[in-house]
């Protein structure tokens, strides 16, 4: 059997943490050697921050009573030598639960009281506010005692009908979804909206992010929960019985809240076919008992129109029970490594190349834009060279105008300080213009645009309209942000190659950031909003305050889109402008320099000699320091894959 999850997912945190020392340690030692503008610096804090927060999110989607909880349990907590979260008969998790890690929070059970849903806000709301949360610390060295704290997510409440159509668990339109009426008319709803699990976790300190999620109800009732948590996670892992196969609910969660159309995301969704020992029958052959579980995986793949190989069949149950007993007899015979070995496969493996691939390119633009400072300085040395090679054999006179000479180049050099200002302020305003397209602001008045058409009276039958109309929008904004972006860089363009030619500088204007990607992730909210709002949704519309959650929900991911793109042209600008004060700052130490030469060769005889022979060693110097940097680099790219040993002694060794 292959690398489990488990330890795949070990391998990438360990990369990820030396990783980001490699990166501090490349920082330090630029800084040491005058080498660390705002751009250089910004670019490593960017790639440092991504290397060390990188989350990988794996949703685990099931109806009730398909062994979710059970397949968690077996997963990522057979350590603790018990099961951890609820798995008993019957309805388990009652709400979204998210596991994580966050080393600011205690560890600690939050759970969010399912009264919030009468109130406006959107989930990412309530998690800014924590005294809103019930918390219950948690004992991680203590099994029973946390598994006794988790049971909270399965607790339920009983309330009157009215009251579960305003939480959005009962609808007079569609009675086949609503819960049972007891003898008293009252109905079992969740007690809490949402759970937030904080512990120390091994795989949860390195990035792990796992959500569990409740059945079909629960899930259609959340919107943000479909709309956002679900299509962001890296990996979907969707539970069916493998007694009963795809069932008629089955089906609608996986039609309505998990079918995708991105071809980048078709292998991130794993169906897993759980309870197969069911299926171990004393009265059938292995082979029989085999010969039934790939029919029902085959039929399987088929109902949801994806490949064979994506339907694992699995024992939760059996894979606990083996791995808390160490019996790997019984641990093979459940399957579970398999599913482990898939998942370690499709995600890490995905989740690493894509790591790698903008580390690879923010390394490499690193590397361009210190290069142009050591070959600046390289040039500036050889003209120097040249100065004072041409000064050898000559009297008084021409040192001292040849002073005078330096003098005036730097006066004049100075005077040329009002062109440049000059584009530096055509270069802000519009740069303030693609600020105040992507503002919160902005986004604020179409969200407000799109709550007033959902407003109005009647089924929602327009609400596509109304959404492509607001997306139509958006998309148009980024794209004039592409424009002006374009604008800005062809006239930084013109403006660096004048400067190049007055003044022998090598700007070179970083490529604009392209808005090709956030138009994209664009399209890929717009799709799973319009597929829930399915004609199956359109009765909630009806509600305004369903439709206020709604919006909120895409408001919280839009603004996600929103900021990363702007962070991507403050970098772009910030890059452009340190490269420009990068080459003026080593222009005017070069000035100072040949003054200084200049007054030294005057005051003493053999300064001349003394001179041209440091300039020798500079260049020695810069050679040393540009070889340096090639090493560390190269290093840093190969170490996408892990090699990590000798990359940080290569390091440690500056």
């Amino acid at each position: 059997m292959g690398t489990s999850f488990n330890e795949q997912f070990d391998q990438h945190g360990t990369w990820r943490r030396e990783f980001a020392l490699r990166l501090k340690l490349l920082a330090e030692w630029m800084k040491d050697h005058d080498l660390l503008d705002a751009a250089v610096e910004e670019r490593l804090k960017r790639l440092e921050a991504q290397v060390r927060s990188d989350k990988v999110m794996v949703a685990f989607v099931a109806e009730f009573s398909r062994g979710k909880s059970e397949l968690i349990n077996a997963m990522f907590f057979a350590g603790y030598g018990r099961r951890i979260m609820p798995a008993s008969a019957g309805r388990t998790t009652m709400c979204p639960t998210e596991m994580a890690y966050d080393a600011e929070v205690p560890p600690c059970l939050r759970l969010l009281p399912i009264e919030s849903r009468l109130q406006p806000q959107a989930l990412m709301e309530w998690r800014m506010a924590p005294e809103k949360w019930t918390r219950i610390d948690l004992d991680v060295n203590d099994p029973h005692q946390l598994a006794a704290a988790l049971e909270k997510v399965a607790e339920t409440r009983r309330v009157t009908q009215d009251e579960a159509r305003a939480l959005g668990f009962w609808h007079n339109q569609a009675p086949e979804d609503n819960p049972m009426v007891d003898a008293q008319g009252m109905v079992e709803v969740p007690k809490w909206r949402h759970a937030l699990i904080n512990i120390a976790h091994p795989l949860l300190k390195q990035g792990l992010v796992i959500l569990d999620t409740p059945g079909l109800n629960a899930i259609g009732a959340e919107p943000e929960l479909t709309v956002s948590l679900i299509p962001q996670a890296h990996a979907v892992v969707f539970i069916l019985g493998a007694d009963t196969g795809v069932t008629k609910s089955d089906l609608t969660i996986w039609r309505e809240h998990l079918i995708t159309e991105s071809v980048d995301n078709t292998d991130a969704r794993l169906v897993v076919l759980n309870k197969i020992d069911t299926l171990w029958d004393e009265l059938s052959s292995p082979e029989q008992v085999q010969a039934q579980i790939e029919r029902q995986r085959l039929s399987t793949s088929e109902i949801l129109g994806i490949p064979k190989n994506q339907v694992i069949a699995v024992s939760a149950q059996k894979g606990l029970v083996a791995k808390v007993t160490d019996d790997l007899a019984l641990l093979q015979k459940s399957c579970l490594p398999v599913l482990e070995d898939a998942l370690g496969r499709g995600i890490m493996g995905k989740r690493q190349k894509i790591l790698g691939s903008a580390v690879a390119t923010g390394i490499s633009e690193l590397r361009a834009e210190t290069g142009r400072v050591i070959n600046i300085r390289r040039r500036d040395l050889a003209d120097q060279m040249m100065e004072l090679k041409g000064l050898q054999g000559k009297n008084a006179s021409v040192i001292r105008h040849m002073r005078t000479r330096i003098s005036q180049e730097q006066a004049e050099f100075d005077l040329g300080g009002a062109k440049i200002h000059a584009v530096r302020s055509v270069h802000l305003k519009l740069l303030r213009e693609v600020f105040g397209m992507l503002s919160s602001t902005t986004l604020k008045t179409e969200m407000s645009q799109l709550t007033s058409a959902l407003h109005q009276k009647g089924l929602k039958l327009g609400v596509k309209k109304a959404y492509g109309e607001t997306f139509g929008r958006l998309r148009e904004g980024l794209q004039k942000v592409q424009s002006t972006c374009a604008e800005i860089q062809a006239m930084l363009g013109a403006t660096f190659k004048q400067l190049n030619g007055e003044y022998g500088f090598s700007l070179q204007v970083p490529a604009e950031p392209p808005m090709t990607r956030y138009l994209r992730d664009l399209d890929l909210v717009e799709r799973s909003h319009l597929q829930y709002l399915g004609v199956g949704n359109a009765f909630r519309l009806a509600q305004p305050e369903f439709a206020d959650r709604l919006v909120r929900a895409l408001s919280t991911r839009l603004r996600t889109v929103h900021e990363t793109a702007l962070g991507d042209v403050e970098l772009w600008s910030k890059s452009a402008a340190a490269q420009l004060d990068a080459q003026l700052r080593e222009r005017r130490r070069n000035f100072s320099r040949r003054i200084e030469a200049i007054d030294r060769i005057q005051q003493a005889a053999g300064g001349l000699v003394d001179r041209i022979q440091e300039i020798e060693h500079q260049e020695g110097t810069l050679n040393h320091l540009d070889g340096k940097l090639s090493e560390l680099t190269t290093y840093l790219i190969d170490s996408r894959s892990p090699r990590q040993s000798e990359v940080v002694s290569a390091l440690e060794r500056v």
